[in-house]
């Protein structure tokens, strides 16, 4: 895996080996690059916390946004929030996570009417056993063709050498 580890002294790019801890904090190969100075994620301890994640691809398209026969821009929620969630899913796999570890959800939507189709697909993914979750519009997005953007929060407990989870007492010690 190819990651960015972000330092107190800059930044600097290494191939991480399996056998070494996972990055505290990275930019993905293969996920749309961030437009500001910023990760995909970073770890703390046994928390990740993604950042906010569009449904921009890697080559800077947009999943859910086209051209209709007319030329009219035509916007998708539905594709656009399984974009996300895929996008969040792959930055957590890089982390050593996934969305079953998610515990927290912030979604910022474009316009609230947009909110049934969101929570539609959402709910492929999430049920009322899943994260907790708080959603809201927001006056402008990154983008004028994004309609959703989503940062989250997953529990992931560090794996000890051999590849197993640490485990973790009720009072959070190892």
């Amino acid at each position: 895996m190819r990651v960015q580890n972000k330092r107190a002294g800059g930044s600097r790019t290494e191939a991480q080996p399996r056998a070494r801890a996972r990055a505290l904090s990275a930019v993905v190969a293969g996920k749309a690059r961030p437009r500001g100075t910023f990760p995909h994620f970073r770890r703390a301890g046994d928390f990740i916390f993604v950042s906010g994640t569009s449904a921009r691809r890697a080559d800077d398209s947009i999943a859910g946004a086209g051209v209709d026969p007319a030329g009219r821009m035509v916007l998708d929620i539905r594709t656009q929030t399984r974009a996300v969630l895929a996008n969040i899913s792959d930055i957590l796999a890089s982390a050593g996570a996934s969305l079953t570890e998610v515990v927290e959800v912030s979604t910022f939507l474009a316009r609230m009417a947009d909110f049934e189709g969101y929570n539609e697909v959402y709910s492929e993914f999430f049920g009322y056993q899943g994260p907790a979750r708080t959603t809201v519009a927001v006056a402008a997005p990154p983008h004028p063709q994004l309609l959703i953007e989503v940062k989250a929060v997953a529990w992931a407990p560090a794996r000890a050498p051999g590849g197993t989870r640490r485990r973790t007492s009720r009072r959070g010690h190892t």
